[in-house]
């Protein structure tokens, strides 16, 4: 399971290091998708996937016997999700601002800070 899940996380990183390389917006926002899910399955992947009980010690021992899962690196996964989805949400937001400024969502053409119109300036002429 664990070559599978190293296989699918290489195919995700490559990719997405691939996509936020091109010019588009729209495939760096799509390989900033595919980066965090690698992200997070290489975390979850280094917690070790195994079947097994809640962490619970039972009443009369001092340390977990046995097979259980860790919560730890899902805690850390789930925190991970929400961020990654605010900051795709606000990339996506960015993303439309800039395509109604340019026109277009070549990266080479959003080089320029004076595609800015003076209206959106407070006091601009």
């Amino acid at each position: 399971m664990e070559f599978v899940l190293a296989i699918i996380v290489g195919i995700l990183a490559t990719s997405a290091f691939y996509l936020m390389l091109r010019r588009s917006l729209v495939k760096v926002i799509l390989g900033m998708v595919f980066l965090g899910n690698a992200v997070n399955l290489t975390i979850f992947s280094v917690a070790r996937v195994t079947k097994g009980f809640a962490a619970f010690i039972p009443e009369n021992a001092n340390t977990l016997e046995g097979t259980y899962a860790d919560p730890l690196p899902q805690a850390l996964i789930l925190t991970a999700i929400v961020i990654g989805f605010g900051t795709q949400a606000f990339a996506i937001a960015l993303f439309r601002k800039a395509f109604q400024k340019v026109g277009d969502d070549d990266l080479d053409k959003m080089n320029s800070t004076d595609i800015m119109c003076n209206e959106d300036i407070p006091g601009g002429k």
